[in-house]
């Protein structure tokens, strides 16, 4: 989980159906295996684990399953064949137990509980796929609609309808926003599935706000935007900071809800989860030995792996003499589709008072410009 700090946290959930055949869904990260294989003793008892279903084979879900087949050697995989081609690839010296390869659709039957298997490839890894019982209600959705937060409460209400749904945006925002396409077609799904509970692989369940996670996944898949601005940057003697404060200023007069940030002060996962949301980002830094400052050009990477759609940019920044920066910072922006929405600034040393009331001026026109807000 080493993708962004983990400001709340972090959880690991795997689930148990007791039924004439017992099932456990999914296992967890290799830092609490003792933990879990107890629990797993203390729940089922003295009774055989019959069925493990494996719905993702990322480490943080099934580094513990080599330490399962040791107390459960009889238990019978459910697996994808995805799915199966890296099990052999991550426990070569484990002796294989039964494996049921299954299909899209095809159902288990533990007495009572039946579950269907829908596969959900690229949301985030090729082998994902969702567990559904349909007699339960309950959505088994693997890492899609969690979030990185731990809590001793499991469910959204017990925790907070805010902090879960921030924290949702912000797993989705740095992990699944480059396949939004695929995460589309589960997203789709679930707003036609009888749903009462979706158990999720990490954070709270969801039971009691079922309606609002499904309605911020259906923003969040269809690329939906608010009438937001983003504006990045990193400085050195200070320019570069006055031109981004210009800037915000400017879309703040054109009534667009704006975030400054100072790449230095805020981490990248937590910039990119309002880009995501926003219509326009404004990137900066000076020019640095030809070039742009670390810190930009380690934002500029983690944006282009994201893939974000749909924004309008401004690239800006100050130099002394070769002013390469900007130019950089517009090649970046430019590959990724965005759409310009002003000329880029290049500031020569320090800005004037002049030079920033006219950026300033110049941005909110334009914004009130395209809104329409602007009035002759």
């Amino acid at each position: 989980e080493n993708v962004y700090p983990l400001t709340n946290g972090v959880s690991y959930n795997s689930y148990v159906i007791m039924d004439k055949k017992t099932c456990l869904l999914d296992t967890v990260d290799e830092s609490i295996c003792n933990t879990f294989i107890k629990k797993v003793s203390e729940v089922l008892g003295l009774r055989k684990l019959d069925y493990l279903v494996i719905n993702h084979m990322e480490p943080d879900h099934s580094a513990t399953i080599s330490n399962l087949l040791q107390k459960y050697p009889d238990v019978t995989i459910i697996c994808n064949d995805k799915i199966l081609a890296m099990f052999k690839n991550y426990f070569e010296d484990v002796a294989m137990p039964y494996v049921q390869v299954i299909k899209e659709g095809e159902v288990l039957d533990l007495g009572e509980h039946k579950l269907t298997f829908v596969f959900t490839p690229m949301v985030h890894w090729p082998d994902n796929m969702v567990t559904y019982s349909e007699e339960d209600k309950i959505l088994f959705s693997n890492d899609i609609y969690g979030q990185h937060l731990a809590s001793s409460k499991r469910f959204d209400s017990e925790v907070g309808l805010e902090i879960s749904l921030q924290e949702a945006k912000k797993y989705y925002a740095n992990i699944v926003l480059p396949y939004t396409k695929q995460a589309y077609k589960i997203a789709s799904l679930a707003k036609n599935l009888d749903i009462e509970m979706i158990a999720t692989s990490h954070g709270v369940i969801w039971r009691d706000h079922i309606p609002e996670i499904l309605d911020l996944y259906d923003n969040m898949t269809t690329s939906a935007k608010q009438d937001k601005a983003v504006v990045v940057y990193d400085t050195m003697w200070g320019s570069t900071a006055k031109i981004a404060k210009a800037i915000s200023e400017g879309f703040a007069e054109a009534g667009v809800t704006v975030s400054l940030f100072n790449i230095n002060d805020t981490h990248a996962s937590d910039i990119i989860t309002q880009v995501m949301e926003s219509k326009y980002l404004a990137i900066g830094s000076p020019t640095f030995n030809n070039n742009i400052l670390p810190e930009i050009a380690s934002f500029l990477c983690y944006l282009k792996g994201l893939a974000p759609v749909g924004l309008k940019y401004i690239s800006f920044g100050s130099y002394g003499w070769g002013g390469q920066s900007v130019q950089i910072i517009k090649d970046e922006l430019e590959a990724l589709k965005f759409e310009e929405l002003l000329p880029a600034i290049k500031q020569l040393y320090f800005p004037t008072n002049d030079n920033l009331q006219l950026i300033k001026q110049t941005a909110g026109y334009r914004l009130q410009k395209q809104t329409g807000r602007y009035k002759t």
